[in-house]
């Protein structure tokens, strides 16, 4: 059974820094992603990694402020984020696909945790 789990939110205050991890089991993914969804909102990609083809790629909202990385030994994917802001308040998901690519669409990948919030207050 595939399962991704979140953790590492919470609620800090705004400049503050945080990271949350994702570990996965049941299988190994080519990519892994997080998104996230503020209420009202469409669920927004943030930043996705391809160990396979060895690329990063960022949302507007999280470059420059974001990192994302991962442990292979740990089937586990990483995203610090610094000078947090208000505006990034959300439920941030991980997600998985098998491809090499990575996508920026939530339609693009099949495999969904259950969700961190993250709240920043001002």
């Amino acid at each position: 059974q595939v399962q991704l789990v979140e953790s590492g939110g919470g609620l800090v205050q705004t400049g503050d820094s945080l990271r949350l991890s994702c570990a996965a089991s049941g299988r190994t993914f080519s990519t892994m992603a997080w998104f996230r969804q503020a209420p009202g909102k469409e669920r927004e990609f943030v930043a996705g990694i391809s160990w396979t083809a060895g690329i990063t790629r960022y949302g507007d909202s999280g470059k420059g402020r974001f990192t994302i990385s991962r442990d292979n030994a740990r089937n586990t994917v990483y995203l610090r984020m610094s000078s947090l802001k208000p505006e990034d308040t959300a439920v941030y998901y991980c997600a998985a696909h098998t491809g090499v690519v990575v996508q920026t669409t939530s339609r693009d990948y099949d495999y969904w945790g259950q969700g961190t919030q993250v709240t920043v207050s001002s």
